[in-house]
């Protein structure tokens, strides 16, 4: 199992399912890796029709168009994880009706989508880990359905702020309108409870950056 990119034993790590896979079969996908910037789409309706993918590395979010041609956040991917939108779009063969954005750099294992569907139906770890990730996957949908719809905007604000931080990688490379779609709010609000925050000494802001300064009292807040 030789991928240009990547070792074996790391992609192993990622997706242990890919061992029940033999070198030929690989060789068949024309598996390549290639690494994505932050803010970058990285999977394209267009790709769909070509690809399966894999995220290797780092984290992204998958959007979609409503009819009023807002982008809006419907679901996060983490390494380890399949897109659930790409699996129903190629077992159902149907456009795939979103994008996905990286949200840091991030590697991304490709391979041909024939291969990708065939080994879903042959190969049971295989398929085990593809619907697995796909149960999960909606779970999520659901409950950042049920956020939008149910939790207080500061909170989610605050969620999302912690998300992709941590106490010593407080820097968040973000924008207001970004934030906003990730939440389900408008961009006016989410910067009033930024200006907020700021003003109370929990964070502060820049063109295109959030810096979490007292991680602990919004911590509290969102309990």
């Amino acid at each position: 199992m030789t991928i240009s990119g990547i070792e074996d034993t790391h992609l192993l790590d990622i997706f242990p399912c890919f061992s029940a896979l033999q070198p030929g079969e690989w060789a068949d996908a024309q598996p390549f890796v290639r690494r994505f910037p932050a803010k970058t789409r990285i999977f394209h309706r267009e790709d769909a029709a070509i690809y399966g993918m894999f995220l290797l590395s780092g984290t992204a979010r998958i959007t979609v168009i409503n009819e009023k041609g807002n982008e809006s956040v419907l679901n996060m991917l983490s390494a380890g994880e399949v897109c659930s939108l790409m699996v129903l779009s190629g077992l159902s063969g149907r456009d795939y009706p979103g994008s996905l954005i990286a949200e840091c750099d991030v590697d991304v294992l490709f391979v041909l989508k024939s291969s990708f569907l065939r080994w879903v139906q042959e190969y049971e770890p295989i398929r085990r880990t593809i619907f697995g990730g796909l149960l999960e996957g909606m779970l999520r949908m659901v409950d950042m359905l049920q956020e939008k719809q149910f939790m207080p905007l500061e909170m989610r604000l605050v969620k999302a702020l912690l998300r992709v931080t941590t106490e010593d990688q407080p820097l968040l490379h973000t924008t207001h309108q970004e934030l906003a779609e990730e939440i389900g709010s408008a961009r006016e609000v989410v910067s009033r409870t930024l200006l907020r925050f700021k003003q109370n000494g929990w964070v502060q802001t820049g063109r295109g950056w959030v810096k979490i300064v007292q991680r602990t009292k919004l911590e509290a807040l969102g309990d």
